[in-house]
């Protein structure tokens, strides 16, 4: 049984998540009611359209909108915001008490424990695939029965090259993911495995699980989005075929669920779930993610704002691939993180993230001139 209609506020309106979430709604008048709609401005025609159509009480276009619509009275906020811009606007939602429906996930492995002393217990629903899967398993037993989280990734475009042979990768080869349809940062993250690591972090942050108790799969069809083992040998499985709707409506609707979101597994039919260790040495990614983790304070902010700027740098020819992860690497290491038992701010949040993106940006021009 679905109960009030909900009032929400969506973020990044004309990306891909808000974009579908705008279908969830459509498809749901009874259950959902468009209150607030903000873009970063990359697309305003459609954006125009989707005002007019929905016609929301707040609507604008740039970062400033994106925070002020965050702390519009409604039941949801839904941060569909690419990258660190997301911030502000997750820290204005949990401020004003709605529940934050969140795929932005650089805000929180930005703000930490800024984020989470910010947010009540359950304001905060993931809306990433792999990260509403953990929750949806996590229904299954209590915290203290938990022995592993295990995030599954596609491998993305270049499964099973070795780095020598990932050296010539093109943008347009990076972009051509096998199994999402994405924005072009994510799905480049996705073959990286950057955004692999965002999700370990992640996952630490939401959960409370340690890194250690947090593994990472590849699973090249991407059907099953993640699983819970429990102590007792036991595993929880969260399976459907890639779309990013369910997650998205999950989020919007927490905890219950939109019904006929999307088809479901077809189990009439051969199907073949495979699964493969992650090759560290030809995408270091997720091991490097694991050491920002560890390290806290600030430096999961640098190691998202760097590679930010080395995504940039590859799309514009002006970075290897095999150049990004090392570049991030390389701005980790002279980073030196401080608030240990101390409180962060937003300030030095944002200050790192500065930080991070001019010692990057420096290091690039050093790798353009070396090569020149």
């Amino acid at each position: 049984m679905s109960g009030p209609r909900r009032d929400i506020v969506i973020l990044g309106s004309t990306g891909s998540i808000g974009t579908q979430a705008l279908e969830i709604v459509r498809a749901n008048p009874d259950r959902f009611r468009v209150v607030g709609l903000t873009a970063g401005g990359g697309n305003p025609e459609l954006f125009e359209q989707q005002v007019a159509e929905f016609s929301p009480a707040y609507s604008g276009l740039g970062q400033d909108a994106s925070v002020e619509a965050a702390g519009q009275d409604c039941d949801v906020v839904l941060n569909g915001i690419t990258g660190a811009v997301g911030l502000r606007p997750t820290l204005a939602a949990l401020d004003a008490g709605s529940t934050l429906a969140l795929a932005n996930k650089e805000s929180l492995i930005m703000g930490g424990p800024l984020v989470l002393d910010r947010a009540e217990p359950g304001q905060i629903v993931p809306v990433d695939s792999e990260h509403s899967a953990l929750a949806q398993c996590l229904r299954g037993g209590s915290p203290e029965e938990v022995r592993r989280l295990v995030l599954t990734a596609s491998g993305g475009p270049f499964r099973g090259r070795t780095r020598e042979q990932l050296a010539e990768v093109t943008p347009a080869q990076a972009m051509n993911h096998p199994t999402w349809d994405m924005g072009p940062v994510i799905t480049i993250n996705s073959a990286t495995l950057v955004n692999k690591g965002l999700e370990v972090i992640e996952a630490h942050l939401l959960f409370g699980i340690p890194f250690d108790r947090i593994e990472v799969v590849v699973h090249p069809t991407s059907v099953v989005h993640s699983m819970v083992e429990f102590v007792d040998g036991s595993t929880l499985v969260q399976a459907s075929p890639p779309t990013m709707l369910i997650p998205i409506a999950l989020g919007l609707a927490w905890p219950e669920r939109v019904p006929d979101t999307a088809p479901p597994v077809d189990w009439t039919r051969p199907e073949t779930w495979e699964f493969f260790p992650l090759d560290d040495e030809a995408f270091p990614a997720v091991a490097l993610a694991r050491t920002a983790g560890e390290r806290g304070g600030t430096a999961p902010a640098v190691y998202n704002a760097a590679n930010e700027v080395c995504v940039e740098a590859f799309r514009d020819g002006r970075l290897a691939f095999t150049e990004i992860v090392p570049t991030v690497q390389a701005v980790l290491s002279t980073h030196d993180v401080p608030f240990e038992g101390e409180s962060m701010t937003v300030e030095d949040v944002l200050a790192a993230d500065a930080w991070a993106r001019r010692t990057a940006r420096h290091l690039i021009d050093g790798v353009i001139e070396g090569n020149r």
